[in-house]
């Protein structure tokens, strides 16, 4: 994708309003969204934990990144990208044990349009990025 610097920030883009989608049609997806937010009780710790962990990965590599882009808007963009997917990763797993599908829910729409919004940063302020998802 690096030789393709557009079409990867248009999948990126693609793939931010796909999770836009899917977190809106879950809102209304009744068994379907139950089954996602109450698993198996093993199930759900697992998505709990590895929720907390990537959440964790993600604002560590978004605070270093944002530490270390003084000067490089795209470095800081970048950055405040992981944080955004940080909060979401947060959300998601505030859903799973709380047992509840709003957190869920939030977790796809800000992830969506964090990663959209990014994207389109990214293209303005000096040309297509190089790696438009974490």
């Amino acid at each position: 994708m690096r030789s393709r610097p557009r079409l990867a920030a248009a999948m990126a883009i693609a793939a931010g309003l796909a999770a836009i989608v899917i977190g809106t049609a879950l809102g209304v997806a009744g068994p379907f969204l139950d089954a996602v937010v109450h698993p198996p009780a093993i199930v759900r710790a697992a998505l709990i934990g590895g929720a907390v962990a990537l959440g964790v990965v993600l604002l560590t590599r978004g605070l270093v990144s944002m530490a270390a882009g003084e000067g490089d808007i795209r470095r800081l963009i970048r950055g405040v990208r992981l944080a955004f997917l940080a909060v979401a990763a947060f959300a998601a797993a505030a859903g799973w044990a709380l047992g509840s599908p709003l957190p869920l829910i939030v977790a796809f729409v800000v992830a969506g349009i964090d990663v959209v919004e990014t994207s389109f940063m990214l293209l303005v302020v000096g040309g297509p990025p190089s790696d438009p998802l974490p």
